[in-house]
This record gives structure tokens, C-alpha cells and sequence, in this order.
């Protein structure tokens, strides 16, 4: 039977008399790319350091390739933890290759793979500038590589996507792909559900230190409530002329070019194409017909509440002001 890299069963941890987080149980299967998502403050860093014996639960457990995270299992891993840093005075040669020491890399090994994967990243220029005259997207970078250095089967990123600008979060996740591509299981942090869906296989939500939503995309996308709108180009009541055969539409705004936009709901048993169709034979006057996009912050706001969406777009807010 193959062992989950990571089990959580239960864990729990309190801080005086705040529950951070509270009996959270998940896999992260082999190979996968899993998104544990939720605002600042819904506990996913706490679970994190639960999961790599930074800190220990007061009840339940974390489980490292079927064990407790001892320092055999956690040299098959790879931490980029949410606080960022760097040694001021080294390099980033000599930074990567410190760390690739540190998970028991030689010191010639380290210094090679250092400069492989400086190369690779396009800041071989910038391998012996002193860390602190880098920039604040290349420093990021440096630190990533060095999570990747000692090539860890598994890699944990707490919010690898904070503080960076639009260009360097599309190198990041190509990276991240690239890593998956040579074999890695991968669990990474985040606020920024568009990350999310461009990237896992399947999503943990947390709110308040509890998980709410635990499957893949599709099962996600697949607890939302389906529907199309449609636009007119003259009036005609396309409500009651589709109720007979079913369909449930409402009337969501009236527009001087279209002249109506309705909205139908559609069941589990409907289909875009039904309405369409239902549409042309009722003969309405349609200028666009557009399904509704299935979106993981739907989803969140689902099972989490419109507080906790508010609190996850606050984070996203801050995000952008810090890069």
C-alpha cells in the first residue's frame, strides 16, 4: 500500500484560549498538487508547522511518509516557510548551497546543484551578489531554489505567492509545475483561489481553523449551483415563457441595447444546451448566451460564509499592496 507523504488526523491546536485549529483531517496523496486554501488567519501556516513537528498538536496527529516528522522523514521535504529570509551578507550560490548542506548534500554536490539551479532560474548573474543588494522578487527566488536544492520528494510552500508581482508569480508556477513534472508531491498555502485553479489536482478550504471543503476541482466546481444568462435583443418575458417545460429564470437586469438580461438556474438534471434550445423554440429574441463560469471563490463562499470571502479578498488586498 503506498504511503500518503502527509496524514493529518484530528490536530488541534490551541493558543491560550483560542483555537487555531480544530480536529483538521487530510491526505496529501503521492504525486498530487494540493491547495490549502483560506484567508490570513484561517490557520494554514499553523497546520503546516503541526505537519512538519514545528509545533506539536494537543491532539490529533501528523504523519510523514506513515510516520512522526523526525528528521528522516523531513529530509525528504521541502519548507518554504511564510516568513521570508535571507542571510544579509551571503550569496545566493552560498545560500542554496547552506541549505542543501543542512538536508546532508557534500559540499561540492551543494555548490553544484546551487549553481544548476541558479541557471535555471536566469540568476546565474546574480550568483555571488551579496543577498541584500537583490531584489525583493529575486531574493523570493533564492529562497524557493533553496527549498528545492537537496531535490525533496515532497514540497510544503506557505504562501510561495505572497509579495511577488504578476510576472514573477507566473515563473513561480511554472516552477511549481515543473517540480510535479520530475516527480514531487506538492502542498502549497494560499489566499488567491486563481493559483489554485490553475494548478492543483484537488483543494483543502479552511475558515476559523476548520475545513470546510476537502476534493478535487470538479468536485468543487460540482457543489455550485449551475446557470446561464441570457441576453435579448427586444422584450419578450422569457421567464414565463420557459417555466412550462421547467426552467426557473429570473429577470436580472434590463439594458437599452440588449433590453433584458435573464438568468436561469438549472438543476442537476439541466443543461446550458437544454435552455438554449427551450430558448430558440420559445422563440426569443437572443443577442448572447453565456454559462456561468464556475469559480473556486464561489465555492468558498459556499461553505465558508460571505464574512470569511470578505476576509479573503482583505488578504488578496494586502497581497497586492505588498508587491
Amino acid at each position: 500500500m503506498t504511503t500518503h507523504p502527509l496524514v493529518m488526523q484530528n490536530a488541534t491546536k490551541v493558543f491560550g484560549g483560542f483555537v487555531a485549529v480544530k480536529r483538521l483531517s487530510f491526505d496529501v496523496p503521492k504525486g498530487k498538487i494540493v491547495g490549502f486554501l483560506g484567508p490570513n488567519g484561517a490557520g494554514k501556516s499553523t497546520s503546516l508547522r503541526m505537519a512538519l513537528g514545528v509545533m506539536n498538536p494537543d491532539m490529533g496527529s501528523a504523519r510523514l511518509f506513515g510516520g512522526p516528522p523526525v528528521p528522516s522523514a523531513l529530509s525528504r521535504v521541502g519548507f518554504l516557510p511564510e516568513e521570508r529570509g535571507l542571510y544579509k551578507k551571503m550569496t545566493p550560490r552560498s545560500s542554496i548551497a547552506y541549505f542543501a548542506q543542512l538536508k546532508g548534500m557534500t559540499r561540492r554536490d551543494a555548490i553544484q546543484r546551487a549553481d544548476e539551479l541558479l541557471e535555471s532560474a536566469g540568476l546565474a548573474p546574480f550568483a555571488k551578489t551579496k543577498n541584500s543588494k537583490l531584489s525583493k522578487g529575486m531574493a523570493q527566488k533564492v529562497q524557493i531554489l533553496s527549498t528545492l536544492a537537496h531535490r525533496p520528494e515532497f514540497l510544503i510552500l506557505d504562501e510561495p505567492f505572497s509579495g511577488l508581482d504578476p510576472v514573477n508569480q507566473q515563473e513561480l508556477e511554472d516552477l511549481i509545475r515543473a517540480q510535479h513534472d520530475a516527480g514531487a508531491t506538492i502542498l502549497f498555502s494560499t489566499h488567491v483561489m486563481e493559483h489554485a485553479e490553475r494548478l492543483c489536482d484537488s483543494i483543502i478550504m479552511l475558515a476559523r481553523g476548520e475545513k470546510v471543503f476537502d476534493g478535487t476541482l470538479s468536485e468543487a466546481y460540482a457543489t455550485l449551483d449551475r446557470g446561464v444568462r441570457i441576453g435579448l435583443t427586444a422584450p419578450f418575458d422569457l421567464g414565463a415563457a420557459l417555466a412550462p417545460k421547467g426552467f426557473r429564470l429570473e429577470l436580472e437586469s434590463t439594458d437599452g441595447a440588449a433590453h433584458a438580461i435573464w438568468h436561469a438556474h438549472l438543476d442537476a438534471s439541466q443543461d446550458p444546451q437544454d435552455v438554449l434550445r427551450a430558448s430558440i423554440e420559445a422563440g426569443a429574441p437572443i443577442a448572447s448566451f453565456v454559462p456561468d463560469e464556475a469559480r473556486l471563490r464561489d465555492v468558498f463562499v459556499k461553505f465558508a460564509g460571505p464574512r470569511q470571502a470578505e476576509a479573503l479578498d482583505a488578504s488578496v488586498m494586502a497581497d497586492r499592496e505588498a508587491a
